[in-house]
């Protein structure tokens, strides 16, 4: 890469062979260099975290992006870890800016502390670098498995379309990471809107178990029920108003509270 050149680094947590991702690298490839450094297995649901058991071995693979082959990397860890890999021992120089996705289903809600899409974008940002999550929505039962026929083209459509707008631009110092939620039947003409997190669960959990505690059990969701979708936030951008959902995202996640009235309280007997 010549040093004029924006440089991306690209990882997702649906793993290294994921379409989703094919179409973001096809995507970013006209904006500079990209980097791809993803999970080798599919990673959904898991947040920030660094996994201790993670071998941290990195094979290089190839991606066929505009028929040409790019080498590629897949990191034995987590998406977090992908993208502290991708910083330190396989980009050529320090990123602009770090993308994420584009994910098999929506990140909403209080549910983006749950998303390794989104915890990468914020593992980036921890590092100094702005971080650009992206995901869309998907109107099928299972988010846990690729969906050969799901067409990201819109989605990654609107990855360069974000992308290039924090490369050019400075944001504000308390926004380290962008959301963004498309629509799953979106066009390239389909609006977008910056909108806050919803204070609630999208995906609301439940446990299935047959027999006693000691058997197997699993945790699965649902999503929120149309009914309950309230207005003003991101959810309701995107299910009610069918608008491609911008928010906003500090990785400071200290209350924006007015502290010593908060201390006040807390002392008073």
């Amino acid at each position: 890469m010549n040093r004029s050149e924006k440089h991306i680094l690209l990882s997702n947590d649906d793993g290294i062979d994921s379409p989703g991702l094919w179409a973001a690298a096809e995507a970013l490839s006209e904006l500079g260099y990209v980097t791809v450094a993803a999970p080798r297995d599919h990673m959904s649901a898991t947040g920030r975290g660094f996994q201790k058991n993670s071998d941290g071995m990195i094979t290089k693979k190839q991606m066929n992006v505009h028929g040409k082959l790019w080498d590629v990397f897949a990191v034995g860890g987590s998406p977090s870890q992908s993208v502290a890999h991708g910083i330190f021992e396989l980009s050529p120089r320090k990123p602009d800016l770090v993308v994420t996705g584009i994910n098999f289903g929506e990140n909403f809600g209080n549910d983006v502390t749950l998303s390794g899409t989104v915890g990468a974008a914020i593992e980036a940002a921890s590092l100094g670098i702005p971080g650009l999550a992206m995901s869309q929505q998907i109107l099928v039962e299972s988010w846990d498995t690729y969906h050969k026929d799901i067409d990201f083209a819109v989605s990654a459509y609107f990855t360069k379309y974000f992308a290039k707008l924090m490369l050019e631009k400075q944001l504000p110092k308390d926004v380290h990471v962008v959301n963004v939620v498309v629509p799953a039947e979106a066009t390239i003409e389909t609006p977008w809107k910056v909108s806050p997190l919803a204070n609630t669960r999208y995906f609301k959990p439940y446990v299935i178990r047959e027999g006693k505690l000691e058997d197997e059990g699993r945790i699965t969701s649902h999503i929120l029920d149309q009914a309950e979708i309230e207005p003003g936030n991101d959810i309701h951008t995107v299910r009610v108003e069918k608008m491609v959902s911008v928010t906003p995202i500090s990785i400071n996640l200290t209350s924006r509270t007015d502290l010593p009235q908060l201390e006040k309280l807390l002392r008073s007997d």
